[in-house]
């Protein structure tokens, strides 16, 4: 089996990527036009969106094992590889949320209610206590999924043993997909909904769970074709990146139904305890907010709609990138307003550190993808895969 190897070149693109992000920070620091409210923004921003994705290759390894999807096996390593990335997404989230916990920023205004009687009602949940206990065991048990599934791969590998492991990784993600199926939704409510502490949304979770999806779907669509453009992965076919096409078609039009869903209830409702949500968006960052709708919304639906167009690696990688950064400024509007009101922009400090979490992002994975062959030895359903064929 075909193994990766991480250059050296490819190596200092990423050291230089988090050096660009290391810079941005000290830039914000000590800039005077730059506020420690901004800073801590933009680490929320960033911290959820790439464990976000990280999370997203632990869930679809949990999804294929317990469907017994045969098509993806010979994409299995990629997904691990991404997966691999939640450790160290935890450790950046949770400094995210103990130094909102003692106080190192202002972005979760319940923290301090300050007489006000409806975050004071809110207390028996939204207490800092509870908070830091959920995010313990959620990201825990996140983080020690993903190493034991990664772990009992690479073991089969070695060991064969196949029947044992199949039926091993089945239940353990059928136990997942139940926990994950809950936390990821209080997850939202706790790291992102809780900006905006006196609104909140019955459809909130499941809308940032499809953009998290999403995101995580184009990053291996996007590492497949990478890899295949420089001779790797010769046994991914056409039918395995079209099924990839169909999962970033599908998983858009998901996000934009949840989007669209969720706004139109609001709208026509037209309460005032509701509507300050998007005034707040639609008023103060009118354009790049529905610039970002539009990306995510109209592009894949008017380039991806076509069979041809899911099997065109150049079509899908333009498509993926500009997917990929609409729904980072997807992330940016949700938590931005929240925490900085009208303030916020996109400028050079929000872009270099972005690049740097990408950096070490891709670091991350592109290490793990070298530490094990890119196909997967003795899954299964392995035989299914390689001769997996769509007419």
């Amino acid at each position: 089996m075909e193994q990766f190897t991480f250059t050296d070149k490819a190596k200092k693109i990423f050291y230089a990527l988090i050096a660009v992000g290391i810079l941005s920070l000290i830039y914000g620091i000590v800039s005077p036009s730059i506020t420690g409210q901004r800073v801590w923004s933009n680490v929320l921003i960033n911290s959820w969106f790439f464990f976000g994705i990280g999370l997203t290759g632990t869930f679809f390894i949990a999804v294929s094992a317990a469907a017994q999807a045969g098509w993806v096996v010979v994409l299995k390593r990629i997904f691990e590889a991404i997966s691999m990335y939640v450790p160290v997404g935890a450790v950046l989230m949770m400094i995210l949320i103990l130094g909102s916990a003692f106080g190192m920023n202002h972005l979760y205004h319940w923290m301090h209610p300050h007489g006000d009687a409806l975050l004071e009602g809110k207390q028996a949940y939204l207490n800092v206590p509870f908070w830091i206990g959920r995010a313990v065991v959620f990201i825990g048990v996140y983080t020690l999924v993903t190493i034991l599934f990664r772990k009992r791969s690479l073991k089969e590998d070695v060991e064969g043993n196949t029947r044992n492991y199949f039926f091993k990784n089945r239940v353990l993600a059928a136990i997942f997909l139940v926990f994950f199926g809950y936390t990821s939704v209080v997850a939202s409510w706790d790291w992102l909904m809780s900006l905006d502490p006196h609104w909140f949304s019955t459809l909130y979770g499941w809308y940032i769970f499809a953009g998290m999806w999403c995101s995580g779907m184009v990053t291996v669509l996007l590492i497949a074709l990478w890899l295949k453009s420089k001779g790797y992965l010769e046994q991914v076919n056409e039918s395995h990146i079209h099924d990839m096409g169909k999962w970033v078609f599908a998983t858009s039009f998901l996000w934009t139904y949840l989007w669209f869903s969720q706004f139109m209830l609001i709208w026509y409702s037209d309460m005032p305890e509701e509507v300050t949500y998007y005034m707040a968006r639609l008023e103060d960052y009118t354009v790049p907010y529905m610039t970002m709708v539009m990306i995510n919304f109209i592009l894949p639906m008017l380039l991806l709609m076509s069979k041809d167009m899911k099997r065109h690696a150049g079509m899908l990688s333009f498509v993926g990138v500009i997917i990929f950064f609409g729904h980072w400024m997807d992330v940016y509007f949700i938590v931005t307003p929240g925490t900085l009101k009208d303030q916020g922009v996109i400028g050079i400090f929000e872009i270099g550190f972005m690049l740097g979490y990408l950096g070490v992002f891709l670091f991350t994975v592109f290490t793990a993808l070298a530490k094990a062959p890119l196909v997967v030895k003795h899954h299964a359903m392995l035989d299914e895969s390689l001769h997996h064929h769509i007419n």
